[in-house]
């Protein structure tokens, strides 16, 4: 058949038009602009209909099997830590007199538990952005603390395959940036976990992030290089659709959703930036991203570093480099060393210098952990007043117990920049030397305080605080307690009133105000402090509202403390 159109301008009528072209009810009409239109047989209009839900039926049929291929391997990954975690239960409860079996148990259950949910976090945050409920939360994060907590989630894993894990992280200059803090690291986390899965054992993986700037504007660039399988030219083409896998977990034995690229794109381009995958079936992976930033300049105070010697034990080259160029560029002394022996070598021959150390940083990375605390407790008994730091890329909230124990006065994460080391330090010397004079100079000998507090356990934290102030301690357990107390009391009897808020029967306020407003020649001039979890700038106010001299934050700042109480006598 023919082809049969014509182009029609609606003022000055047809333009051109076939020879074969007829009457117009024998035709449709597609619109090409506000005053032309396209004039076509509906044989040929009905022709093209047909081949476009040809495409969009094969549309249909591969998303289909992908969703039946995704839901047939979501039922084996499902069931996977699931039956780990019900026959870990078991095992556990079976074997419930066994310490050591029961924690290895609890272990695998934990284990299994992260992994489930992580499946179900990816399924949720997808349908999350398919439905437009995903929003990108921007403000300013500390880059460091960010790469560091990223590194704690994925470094098990990489140990755990024994990957050689090397980072390049040099010429961050600005290290608060204005960022999802929470998209980024899953970005960053979905990156690294995938070249840890696809990366045989022993692999290597190299992670770098830089900055520059282009027409103005910061970019923030992430790097994640691997020597693993890679990837076929062909999958690279699907590498982003939604319940994709290279492979089934059958043959793989990786699990996964097959989401999480295509979340990683959408949160990508969410946030204005770039994604781009280079790999080579049997030869690795590398994965760029690249994402514009606000950032925000922020001074650097080396007021507390002046004159101050510091002793570094670390044995890893780049970050011994790193020491040296943002020490040395603020000219502060410093001596670095690489074994534990020389270390306290150069500590005991110290004590006869004009100018001895005032901290001492170390690196976990070149012992293990366990002989680092041993070392701290060494250096603590040798020199009482040394400041101790460690620098390292542990999870602080998994190590802070026995570091407090061993004598580590402060934490450093790893990796560091110019500004979190210096102002980290900075930081740490002068609460070290406030810390120092405030514990030495509270004795409150002779002194009365009315602890005033409901909990049990709150109540005896903090008369075991108040212990080094040698006061003597009477506690009460709610507002009319207190009350009665006082006013049962000669006068100047209580020399201070610790008072929590919430509290049954009567609450602090009212406590307060009935001490304040009683005919008792002390009721203006007692002190009363609340001691409260109640932070917020309005109940401070209403806490001098009701007549109180201060405002003591829970959880108790031991500092803080001593500080107040300093000051109120």
């Amino acid at each position: 058949m023919a082809k049969e159109y014509a182009i029609k301008d609606k003022n000055a009528g047809i333009i051109y038009q076939s020879d074969a072209f007829k009457a117009e009810a024998d035709h449709d009409v597609i619109s090409l602009s506000d005053t032309l239109e396209l004039w076509v047989t509906k044989e040929d209009a009905l022709q093209s209909t047909i081949e476009d839900l040809k495409v969009q039926l094969q549309e249909e049929k591969e998303a289909n099997l992908a969703k039946e291929a995704f839901l047939s391997n979501m039922s084996h990954d499902i069931r996977t830590p699931m039956n780990a975690i019900i026959g870990m239960t078991a095992i556990a409860q079976k074997h419930i007199d066994e310490k050591s079996r029961v924690l290895d148990s609890l272990d695998k259950i934990s284990i299994a538990s992260s992994h489930l949910l992580s499946l179900i976090n990816e399924v949720l945050d997808m349908s999350r952005i398919n439905s437009g409920r995903m929003k990108i939360n921007a403000e300013i994060t500390s880059l460091s603390d960010l790469i560091h907590d990223t590194l704690t989630i994925v470094n098990p894993q990489a140990a755990a395959k024994k990957h050689t894990m090397t980072y390049d992280f040099h010429d961050i200059l600005y290290e608060n940036v204005s960022v999802d803090a929470l998209r980024l690291r899953q970005i960053y986390v979905n990156i690294i976990n995938n070249a840890i899965k696809y990366t045989n054992d022993k692999g290597h993986i190299t992670l770098s992030i830089y900055e520059e700037f282009r027409n103005s504007q910061l970019w923030l660039n992430f790097v994640c290089r691997d020597n693993g399988i890679g990837m076929s030219e062909e999958f690279l083409g699907r590498l982003f659709t939604p319940f994709e896998r290279a492979a089934s977990t059958t043959i793989s034995k990786i699990e996964g959703t097959g989401l999480g690229m295509s979340i990683v794109k959408k949160l990508v381009e969410n946030m204005n930036g770039t994604i781009k995958v280079d790999s080579v079936l049997d030869q690795g992976t590398t994965v760029t991203i690249e994402l514009p930033v606000d950032y925000e300049i922020e001074s650097i105070n080396t007021d507390a570093l002046q004159n101050k010697h510091i002793l570094i034990l670390e044995d890893n080259r780049e970050i011994c480099k790193n020491y040296a160029d943002y020490l040395g560029s603020l000219h502060v002394p410093y001596d670095i060393v690489t074994s534990s022996a020389e270390a306290i070598t150069l500590l005991s021959e110290d004590a006869y210098s004009e100018n001895p150390y005032a901290a001492v940083i170390l690196g976990s990375s070149y012992e293990s952990s366990g002989t680092i605390f041993d070392l701290a407790t060494y250096m603590k008994k040798a020199r009482e007043d040394i400041l101790i730091i460690l620098v390292s890329n542990d999870n602080w909230e998994e190590i802070e117990y026995r570091a407090n124990r061993s004598g580590i006065d402060r934490f450093i994460p790893l990796p560091f920049f110019r500004k979190s080391l210096i102002n980290g330090l900075n930081e740490a010397l002068s609460l070290h030397s406030t810390s120092m004079e405030e514990h030495s100079g509270v004795d409150l000998s002779g002194k009365k305080i009315l602890l005033v507090e409901d909990n049990m356990i709150n109540m005896m934290i903090a008369k075991e605080l108040l212990k080094v102030t040698n006061a003597e301690i009477i506690t009460a357990e709610n507002g009319q307690d207190a009350l009665d107390r006082y006013l049962s009391s000669e006068e100047n009897y209580f020399d201070l009133v610790l008072m929590d808020i919430q509290m049954p029967v009567m609450d602090g306020y009212n406590a307060t105000k009935l001490i304040r407003t009683s005919k008792r020649n002390d009721a203006k001039t007692i002190k009363i402090y609340a001691m409260s979890a109640n932070t917020f700038a309005e109940d401070i106010a209403k806490s001098k509202e009701a007549g109180m001299d201060g405002h003591i934050a829970k959880p108790i700042d031991v500092k803080k403390l001593m500080n107040t109480l300093r000051k109120a006598f």
